[in-house]
């Protein structure tokens, strides 16, 4: 079974983002899509031949989860986008943030915070499955620092690629921007 890369192109026309910042992007997503489509072949490949003990199996299984969560870091993140940037204030989400960081406003101020650390990487904001806890966290390559059990809520890129086209070095400008267009809808969706 291959992955298709998602069409995305909704989000042209999205305000604070350049369609060649968006352009961009995408070639870059379906690039994750097709290394994750080869490297499952040549490690399904290696291992029929009986060469799972080999560097070179070792490596591309390494490299898979880099490629892999590239892929799928981007589809959520192209996922809670074009959206007004106005969460329903009844909503679950309001409601959950508010309840674990005092009120909405200290949570995005968090989220903020964190998506304005320096280096490249994702902020996510976390579901824990087993106990419905909330957490941002910061990944710095798209294997490292997931949260075990926990499901993506609303993911936000920045890796330069995501920003410098459009931003230059002013990550909290779009910060703001993807702020702006976050599909609060499709963030409530992703809660268990």
């Amino acid at each position: 079974m291959s992955y298709t890369a998602k069409d995305f192109s909704r989000l042209s026309g999205m305000a604070g983002f350049s369609e060649g910042l968006l352009n961009n992007h995408f070639t870059l997503y379906q690039g994750y899509v097709k290394n994750t489509n080869n490297l499952i072949d040549l490690i399904d490949g290696l291992s029929k031949a009986g060469k799972a003990a080999t560097p070179e199996y070792a490596e591309l299984q390494r490299r898979f989860g880099f490629e892999w969560n590239g892929m799928r870091l981007h589809e959520y993140y192209f996922g809670n986008l074009g959206g007004s940037g106005t969460p329903a204030p009844n909503g679950r989400l309001v409601a959950e943030t508010a309840k674990q960081w005092g009120s909405f406003a200290a949570w995005e101020a968090d989220f903020r915070a964190t998506g304005a650390l320096r280096g490249v990487g994702w902020v996510v904001l976390y579901q824990d499955t087993e106990t419905g806890r909330l957490f941002n966290s910061w990944i710095n390559l798209h294997e490292s620092g997931h949260l075990a059990g926990c499901q993506p809520v609303l993911v936000m890129d920045v890796w330069e690629h995501a920003f410098m086209l459009g931003y230059g070095l002013k990550r909290a400008d779009y910060i703001g921007a993807f702020f702006n267009n976050i599909d609060w809808a499709a963030c409530e969706a992703r809660l268990k």
